[in-house]
């Protein structure tokens, strides 16, 4: 699919750690996030670029970090808007954008693998569909949400956290706060992200991305 906008730099992927997925501490990386937006032909991404600039000497050390280790998710529970869906990784797609789950599997929610789990330090992101040609999809609802509704993840090494949104915002495509969206440092976060607002058509889809803003409550093992 093609972008919404045409970038004047290519986006490009922070390294994994070893043993872990979270962001690399690069000196600058382009960092493009999906949009998720139904078509006539079914769902695909748009994408506008943005800088998240940092450098090592504005990371956090590790022990002034807190947060769970790395487990990945495997099941996402937000009872306010009956959500009960399968978490599967996604990775980047080739235009850079965070990729999406696969249109048969339009119910299911994808965690950017490539940054934190929900648990550990910083915010984790996870996407999915808004709607598709057959009607609503997993996120069709998410910009009903409201401060303190909870999140609950399940992860794979079966314990569960517990996120508490604190807000729920619009931002078009082109102009999101990738500083409030990405990183692996800080407390404990966690992003919804689907598509919303005006309905554009052509190339760009919906207008916006709506994004869920949580932070971790609580959390407890099997």
């Amino acid at each position: 699919m093609t972008t919404s906008s045409s970038p004047d730099r290519v986006a490009t992927a922070a390294r994994r750690r070893p043993g872990r997925s979270p962001w690399s501490v690069p000196l600058a990386v382009v960092l493009v996030l999906v949009g998720v937006f139904a078509t006539g032909a079914g769902l695909g991404r748009t994408a506008g670029p943005f800088d998240w600039a940092t450098t090592a000497a504005d990371q956090p050390a590790r022990s002034e970090r807190t947060g769970l280790t790395a487990s990945r998710p495997v099941r996402l529970s937000v009872p306010t808007i009956e959500i009960a869906a399968d978490v599967e990784p996604v990775g980047q797609a080739r235009d850079g954008s965070i990729a999406v789950p696969p249109l048969e599997r339009a119910d299911e929610t994808g965690w950017y693998d490539r940054g934190p789990t929900p648990g550990e330090p910083g915010p984790a992101v996870i996407v999915g569909h808004v709607d598709t040609k057959r009607g609503p999809s997993v996120f069709h609802d998410l910009h009903r949400l409201r401060p303190g509704d909870t999140i609950e993840v399940t992860r794979a090494d079966r314990s569960v956290v517990v996120f508490r949104v604190d807000s729920v915002e619009h931002f078009p495509k082109d102009r999101l706060p990738a500083d409030r969206i990405y990183g692996d440092s800080g407390p404990p976060g966690l992003r919804l992200i689907t598509c919303g607002g005006d309905w554009l058509g052509g190339r760009t889809g919906y207008a916006d991305n709506v994004i869920a803003f949580a932070s971790l409550v609580s959390s407890r093992n099997p």
